[in-house]
């Protein structure tokens, strides 16, 4: 029942629970509601494995009794249920320690109007369709070449949603959008070694998927150049990390720098604001009002605008990540980012993929990582690895079962490149990058 309510619908059940923490004594509150559903289906040799539909919603409410905050949830959005919850916040926040810091955003921070993003694009895709999609990714796959001889299986994801917030500033907002994925993972055997690579799609609609038999045939021939993967002698050498991993050590210094790990002191990249992080060609923006974009928001997670930024230019730090209480915390304003960052773009260069090879012209080049290895207060880095290692700038044989490291604030400023082979599939979008230098151990 709950994921078929509208937006009218939902924005009335926060006027209730709001209206619920004032009677119950709340000096502020604020509330969320959101419904969902959705299509999952896995088609693995053929057959079908999983076949998922969800529907569901759930509010979360926050109250305040001065400075001391109480936090709850439910499932059930009937009345009664959303009196109780509302009832035990109050509770919490009875037992909680006051907190000078805690409370809703400054009201001229809230988002009073916002765009339309156009994040919602129906597609009422059924189950059987669904099947054939996934069916018909994984034959592409298996039909490439006669060493793919397993399959860990094709996927087929679709998810509607519709978020609804508001708070007693009198904010109330709300948006709907949908996100849609296609995957699929095989298997190669080659002189009885085994190994496997995936290819997948996403986007905010249909038409943003590539086509099965293109996710296929990439997974397909992803796994069959990592067929006679070999183990490396330790060295030193540069390091290229494929776009899809690039992501993950922008995600690193994106940890880094967000309000809760700087309050916390517990950053690589403490009180950096201002200073040279990267080298002075790099570029990283913040735009959260991209149409269909994976990573747009028109308002933050407590109603706050959302906005255009540079976090990184010329290679200096230009801010942090902020929500309200982050920002309370190191004596700044909130940035927008309650509930983290909206469409982060790395600015490219001018090569692509193969340049970046050849420039290197001789490394490793990354194309999975294994391990949680990142320390983010101290930077450093290791993790385990498979790849490619390029000789005379070109792919000379598959690597696997080695480990690289480093430290992230050297790694970030001996950066050499950024790829324009831009990887979109995400709310954060780079190329590849390439690394002067980093430990490589093996053998």
């Amino acid at each position: 029942m709950a994921a078929s309510l509208d937006r009218s619908e939902l924005e009335a059940l926060i006027h209730s629970a709001l209206t619920e923490a004032k009677r119950c004594g709340a000096t502020a509150a604020d509330a969320g509601v959101s419904v969902d559903s959705g299509l999952s289906v896995t088609v693995r040799l053929g057959d079908v494995e999983t076949l998922e539909y969800h529907r569901d919603g759930g509010m979360g409410i926050t109250v305040y009794l001065g400075t001391r905050k109480g936090t709850a949830s439910t499932s059930d959005l009937g009345p009664s249920a959303i009196a109780e919850t509302v009832a035990k916040a109050v509770s919490i926040a009875r037992y909680a320690a006051q907190d000078e810091y805690a409370g809703l955003p400054d009201a001229d921070q809230l988002a009073l109007t916002y765009p339309d993003l156009d994040l919602s694009h129906p597609w009422d895709l059924q189950a059987d369709e669904a099947i054939e999609i996934a069916k018909a990714t994984e034959s592409a796959a298996l039909s490439v070449d006669a060493r793919i001889t397993n399959s860990e299986g094709a996927s087929v994801g679709t998810h509607r949603s519709l978020k609804v917030y508001g708070n007693t500033l009198g904010f109330i907002g709300g948006y709907p959008s949908t996100y849609y994925s296609l995957s699929c993972s095989v298997v190669g055997c080659q002189d009885e070694q085994m190994e496997r690579d995936y290819w997948y799609s996403a986007a905010r609609f249909r038409e943003g998927l590539e086509d099965p038999t293109t996710i296929g045939r990439i997974a397909a021939e992803r796994t069959v150049r990592r067929l006679g993967a070999r183990r490396l002698a330790t060295t030193r050498a540069p390091v290229l990390f494929v776009a899809e991993l690039a992501r993950g050590l922008i995600g690193s210094f994106l940890g880094a720098i967000r309000g809760g790990s700087q309050y916390r002191r517990s950053s690589f990249l403490l009180d950096s604001a201002g200073t040279q992080i990267f080298p002075s060609f790099m570029q990283i923006d913040e735009r959260p009002h991209i149409a269909r974009a994976l990573g747009s928001a028109p308002f933050d997670a407590e109603g706050c605008r959302t906005h255009d930024r540079a976090l990184i230019k010329d290679g200096v730090l230009d801010g942090y990540i902020l929500s309200s209480y982050s920002a309370r915390k190191l004596g700044l304003k909130t940035t927008g980012n309650a509930g983290g960052s909206h469409n982060l773009i790395v600015a490219s260069g001018d090569q692509d993929f193969d340049a970046l090879v050849r420039q290197m012209h001789r490394g490793l080049v990354v194309t999975e990582l294994m391990g949680q290895g990142v320390n983010g207060v101290t930077g450093d880095y290791s993790r385990g690895a498979a790849g490619f290692w390029v000789e005379n700038g070109q792919l000379a044989y598959p690597v696997n079962e080695i480990t690289i490291a480093g430290n992230l604030k050297q790694m970030f400023k001996t950066l050499v490149a950024v790829g324009n082979d831009v990887d979109r599939r995400g709310s954060l979008e780079t190329g590849s990058i390439l690394l002067d230098e980093m430990t490589i151990a093996g053998e």
